[in-house]
């Protein structure tokens, strides 16, 4: 055949990681019987055959493969046989396998779909990524189904996470694993971004109920009515309002640190409504983000002025979930028509700017990253040598995100991304579960389960108290299962 052989998912084209688990995959050509043959310039080749079209690669020299021929090409040849015996061969389809690893694990969250109004599990997940073992960390199983959101990592690391939890029984906290042991705060902290000192982590404190639209596929949606900043240090655990952060005119909300710690970014807007409005608030669609930045010294703990790096003027568009890469080369963001939460914008997608490349013309140099397709594209994070990045995407199922990796190289050019690989290759039709927030860590958790819930069910658990004096106080939401909801993708 004068050409490729259709498979799913579709793993052709791209760069992959050489500690990767094998891309199972599916033969989507009529045939009664099929084969693969894997193979790359060292080593032995590896053949799979069957008569279901199902591709599942062995472990043990999938690896060997990968290993031996880091920096070269990966072919797969696929053979199909028809009802007469006589047997096709396509051209093959070759992946480039990377010099770089991935980290070793991806945490992230599964749930059910939130606007169907009924109380699924929420679970964050712990996937090997060298392999098809997936752990659960924590499920809302086991604190009578609750809400879990806002994990976070300091460096890509486990000794120093945050996880967010909230239960009508049992309160709301946020579990701090560091030390080698996990600790429950009495405050449920929103997005964070931990400082690459591990001292100190920002996090955004939000009103943001839930409201629905009539006609559109994405029929949810929400809206920053009230938000800040708040500073949680580890010594002495407090929490503490800088008043830059917390400008009562202004909504700020997602925080991210530069890979030296010399700058917060986040996004913020002016609050064009008074504190008690209606939700959603008159002229809510036109709300656009800026995505600003205000240095900060950690030797002295002095914070600097607010500069804006890129305006909605400029874009015409809102700025959401910025990140920078752990080598401080690349900040990433979402770009989406209006409001604070990209996910549910069918039209986000996700942009680079090289923060060491002088701006030109008096505009900062941003461009989309190759990634994007006509979904919504967000929730994007680094791995820690800066080389690949993970982020959720709707272009499989339309409303329901799954998880995508793609090799960034050392000019920002980020390869064709593939879908989170699964040892069922047919394993996305009939899931109905969302994939969301995810995060890259190193190494394996040194606490999950039924540990992770006991902590958050104790009793008592460390006191931070929180400024009476902030400028942008915390209003309730107007919406209980919708603040619930919105917060969960």
């Amino acid at each position: 055949m004068a050409r490729q052989a259709h498979i799913r998912p579709d793993y052709s084209g791209s760069v992959i990681p050489p500690n990767i688990a094998p891309l199972n995959f599916r033969i989507e050509e009529p045939g009664v019987a099929f084969c693969a043959r894997i193979s790359a310039g060292q080593g032995d080749p590896i053949e799979v055959a069957g008569r279901d079209g199902v591709i599942e690669i062995p472990l043990a020299p999938w690896r060997r493969l990968l290993d031996a021929n880091r920096g070269q090409d990966l072919r797969v040849e696929v053979f199909v046989q028809d009802g007469a015996g006589r047997w096709s061969r396509f051209e093959p389809i070759t992946n480039r396998i990377a010099n770089e690893d991935i980290d070793d694990s991806l945490v992230y969250r599964r749930m059910h779909l939130t606007h169907v109004r009924v109380n699924s599990r929420i679970e964050i997940h712990s996937r090997n990524l060298s392999t098809f073992d997936e752990s659960t960390l924590l499920s809302s199983a086991g604190f009578e189904d609750g809400c879990l959101n806002c994990h976070s990592f300091c460096r890509n690391r486990w000794d120093e996470m945050l996880l967010g939890v909230r239960s009508d029984k049992y309160g709301v906290a946020t579990l701090l694993m560091a030390d080698g042991r996990v600790r429950k705060l009495d405050k449920k902290f929103g997005y964070t971004s931990w400082h690459p000192s591990g001292r100190l982590a920002v996090y955004a404190v939000n009103n943001i109920p839930m409201f629905y639209h009539a006609a559109r596929n994405e029929v949810r949606d929400t809206i920053d009515l009230d938000s800040m900043l708040a500073i949680y240090r580890r010594d002495g655990d407090r929490v503490e309002v800088e008043p830059k952060l917390a400008r009562k005119e202004y909504l700020e909300t997602w925080p991210a640190w530069s890979g030296d710690g010399r700058h917060l970014y986040f996004c913020c807007t002016r609050k064009p409504w008074p504190a008690q409005t209606p939700t959603p608030p008159p002229q809510y669609d036109r709300i656009q983000y800026d995505l600003v930045r205000i240095s900060y010294d950690v030797a002295t703990d002095t914070w600097g002025q607010i500069e804006t790096v890129l305006c909605a003027a400029q874009t015409g568009k809102s700025i959401g979930m910025p990140r920078i890469s752990p080598d401080g080369r690349w900040l990433t963001f979402c770009l989406f028509d209006n409001g604070y939460f990209p996910t549910w914008k069918q039209e986000s997608d996700l942009y680079i700017m090289d923060l060491q490349a002088p701006a030109q013309g008096g505009r900062p140099a941003y461009r989309p990253l190759d990634v994007n397709s006509d979904r919504s594209e967000s929730w994007l994070t680094w791995s820690s040598n800066s080389r690949w990045i993970v982020f959720s995407s709707k272009r499989l199922h339309d409303v329901f995100t799954r998880l995508f990796v793609s090799y960034v190289d050392a000019d920002g050019k980020a390869c064709k991304p593939f879908v989170l690989p699964q040892k069922d290759p047919d394993f996305y039709e009939s899931c109905a579960e969302l994939f969301n927030t995810p995060e890259l860590a190193i190494g394996a958790p040194p606490a999950k389960g039924e540990t992770l819930a006991r902590a958050f069910r104790r009793r008592g658990g460390t006191t931070l108290s929180l400024p009476a004096t902030m400028a942008t106080p915390i209003a309730r939401p107007t919406s209980p299962m919708g603040a619930r909801q919105a917060q969960h993708e």
